[in-house]
């Protein structure tokens, strides 16, 4: 069964080509707004009107960077099991937490999901820490081991069935200029322009400038300094990131495996090619309550449509001969995008 978007029905033909054509590949050039308004037929100012009114209507989060895990800072997916009664108060201290860009409630015994980014693993730990202390409950921390497919792009024609970006070769590499314990060494003002990056591009006709005079460079510097880090992997891509739920995809399970140590590279990058997977990795395990290491994520815009796409794969694919779990999300309690470096981590800068 294809995913398939809701799109709002004002939405008219060059709305749609803003939200899916320029989730990559965005133009690294001083008026990229305008080079979009050459390609769609239209002026400067209505593409940049159109984005600001689809930012308005929660479509989309920003324009800007995707970094890649474990290439800045150290990430990390962790869980834990509040009881029924306490969920949202737990769920409210996971939230208000800096660190912490999703939170989500799913279908399990573990029910509340949330991702940790920091400027180091020992900040990482210090905020799971504060968790813990503040909720009373344990908490399982799944580093990522191994990336089969994050891009975090919808294609949102019907049945998404536009360009797939291939899994990065070089995604298990750090960063030349990180450091060992997964922190963030890059040069000063490097570490200025990714904390000015984090949310997002302003909406007007030279946006990189803007950058420039927030951190101290020009603009040209900026935009190669950006080009640099698409072509190195630290930026995944740069572009337009949207909000699924607030496309219709609403419907979404994190689905999986527990696969022998042997078989899992090799089974995820088969994985990762299936249209309907929007996400796939392997994690670690925590035992004994933890046992899975392979991830795949599925967004549909219901939830027969994401149960009918994991069937076909996993029997394709021979998955569910392996021990295996179907986590449903039930409530979004946040979505931003990842922070890697504070107000703290710049005041220094």
């Amino acid at each position: 069964m294809p995913r398939q978007a809701i799109l709002p029905a004002a939405l008219d033909a060059t709305g749609f080509r803003l939200l899916n054509e320029w989730q990559r590949d965005f133009p690294l050039e001083p008026r990229p707004f305008a080079r979009i308004a050459q390609a769609v037929g239209a002026a400067e100012e209505d593409v940049i009107s159109a984005y600001r009114d689809l930012s308005a209507q929660g479509l989309v989060s920003r324009v800007g960077a995707v970094f890649a895990p474990r290439r800045l800072g150290a990430s990390a997916l962790a869980a834990l099991a509040a009881p029924p009664e306490r969920l949202e108060e737990v769920a409210a201290r996971v939230t208000r937490e800096p660190a912490i860009n999703h939170n989500y409630q799913r279908e399990h015994r573990y029910n509340l999901w949330f991702v940790v980014t920091a400027a180091s693993r020992a900040q990482l730990e210090e905020v799971v820490a504060g968790i813990e202390r503040d909720t009373g409950c344990a908490v399982i921390v799944l580093p990522l081991e191994e990336e089969f497919h994050i891009d975090l792009g919808f294609d949102l024609k019907a049945g998404g069935e536009g360009r797939r970006p291939h899994a990065d070769a070089r995604s298990d590499e750090p960063i030349a200029r990180g450091d060992a314990d997964g922190g963030c060494a890059l040069p000063a003002l490097e570490r200025k322009l990714i904390g000015a990056l984090q949310g997002g591009l302003v909406l007007e006709a030279r946006p990189f400038a803007t950058l420039a005079a927030r951190v101290g460079l020009t603009e040209g510097e900026v935009i190669a300094c950006i080009a640099r880090w698409v072509d190195e992997g630290l930026i995944r891509r740069f572009g337009v990131v949207v909000r699924h739920h607030e496309l219709g995809l609403e419907a979404n399970a994190m689905c999986v495996w527990d696969v022998p140590d042997a078989e899992v590279s090799g089974l995820g990058r088969r994985l990762a090619q299936e249209a309907a997977v929007t996400l796939c990795y392997r994690r670690r395990r925590v035992l004994p309550g933890w046992p899975y290491n392979l991830f795949c994520m599925i967004h549909g815009s219901a939830r027969e449509e994401v149960l009918a796409a994991r069937a076909d794969l996993a029997a394709r694919l021979g998955l569910d001969r392996h021990p295996h779990a179907v986590l449903f999300s039930c409530r979004r309690f946040k979505q931003t995008g990842a922070r890697y470096l504070d107000a703290k981590d710049l005041a220094h800068v």
